[in-house]
């Protein structure tokens, strides 16, 4: 097979911190937001108000008193519960606050548009363009609405990635020019729209900006990858499917909605054969049981495949994440239709052999404690019915690709 080239923009020595769950991510994140001293800008797809809702909420109320220009998108579909009540506080503090494609209202609600597919899935935050967070970790409790069997709650199991160094402009430039776009799309005021990019264009023609250097010669070799509808839109999917290509010894995924296409399960079968050990940790307790049973309806093909199935029997498995031999992928795109064929999504490739060992072994260790491997006999053992319920879903799931025009690739 020709091995696929990837042209990305990678950047040397940047400094990169794995975060496990919202025990880590949250803390790191408001120290982040209280050591500003420029600019706050956050993008996420769900901001719920509940017990660290409101904690993020405080720092950024905090960090515009101290004078610092605060910018928060959220998604108007994952956020649409609590969209109002939110743009109020943070319009009361002195914020701007802007929500990515809100939800129509009164009838128009009721209309299929596949635009409202098309929704803000990245979870990007970029402090003074020197600190950002990538990952898969929305501003939601760890523990709001998880299962409990009695043995008392656990997480959801998910990570993000703290980031220093070069890599941050590459954010903060994709940030800015999210921005500019859902300013343009604000038609209801041209005149100041375009009174505002005069004068950023402006200030962009006289911007000096210092290069942003390498922190050391020693730190972590990443690129940014994006996913949109115009110019990135299989930036991510051909990443993996390059690297998938390359592997020699061992490919490792942790996420929470699988349910790839031709070309990806096509190179998953293609690793295995070849003697490369293909480990895909799924969700075992189901969040949205379509998904899960789409996805589950694949399983006997991955085994027949060579392929190991483990489920995720603690909590609710929300990660994104890979690891192939000495690379490593953390973001918010999942390997589904929505976020390869729909969403916006932004995830970090690393090439580094100790950050993808550190990675993996925080998954093996999940593996180890909470997963549960999936064999071809405890497929049976789930009965015609649920097999029935299986096959519904995934053909459901892919008429719902069809909508799309893509449904080709699935």
């Amino acid at each position: 097979m020709a091995r696929r080239t990837l042209r990305l923009k990678w950047h040397e020595g940047n400094h990169i911190e794995l975060l496990r769950n919202g025990e880590e991510f949250f803390p790191a994140l408001c120290a982040a937001i209280s050591a500003a001293k420029r600019k706050v800008h956050l993008e996420t797809y769900i901001f719920n108000l509940d017990k660290t809702g409101f904690l993020v909420l405080d720092h950024l109320r905090d960090a515009c008193a101290r004078g610092i220009k605060v910018r928060v998108v959220i998604d108007g579909f994952g956020s649409h519960e609590h969209a109002r009540e939110i743009g109020a506080r943070l319009a009361s503090m002195g914020a701007q606050f802007r929500v990515y494609r809100p939800e129509p209202t009164g009838l128009r609600h009721m209309k299929f548009d596949l635009r409202r597919l098309r929704r803000l899935h990245r979870k990007v935050t970029v402090v003074d363009e020197r600190v950002a967070f990538v990952g898969g970790i929305n501003i939601l409790d760890d523990y709001v609405d998880v299962p409990d069997d009695g043995k008392g709650a656990r997480p959801r199991f998910d990570f993000a990635v703290r980031l220093q160094g070069p890599i941050v402009d590459d954010l903060a430039r994709a940030q800015r020019a999210l921005w500019l776009r859902m300013a343009w799309r604000r038609r209801d005021d041209w005149a100041t729209f375009y009174r505002r990019l005069k004068e950023w264009s402006k200030r962009r023609s006289l911007r000096v900006k210092a290069p942003v250097v390498p922190l050391d010669g020693h730190g972590h070799r990443a690129a940014l990858l994006l996913r949109d509808n115009l110019r990135f839109r299989q930036t991510i999917e051909d990443a993996y499917l390059g690297t998938m290509e390359n592997a020699r010894h061992d490919i490792l995924i942790a996420n929470a909605y699988f349910f790839p296409g031709r070309r990806l399960r096509k190179a998953l079968e293609d690793a295995a054969r070849r003697g490369v050990r293909v480990r895909l940790l799924l969700q075992g307790r189901s969040e949205y049981p379509m998904q899960y049973r789409a996805g589950r309806y694949m399983y006997a093909k991955l085994l027949h495949d060579g392929i190991e199935i483990h489920e995720y029997m603690a909590s609710y498995l929300h990660a994104k994440v890979a690891i192939m031999d000495d690379c490593a992928m953390v973001g918010s795109s999942n390997l589904d239709p929505f976020s390869l064929l729909l969403a916006r999504e932004a995830n970090i490739y690393i090439q580094d052999a100790q950050f993808a060992d550190e990675l993996k072994s925080a998954i093996e260790t999940e593996l180890k404690n909470n997963g549960q491997i999936v064999t071809e006999e405890a497929l049976q053992g789930r009965g015609v019915i649920g097999r029935w319920i299986d096959a519904f879903s995934y053909f459901m799931l892919r008429a719902g690709v069809a909508l799309t025009g893509k449904s080709s690739e699935y």
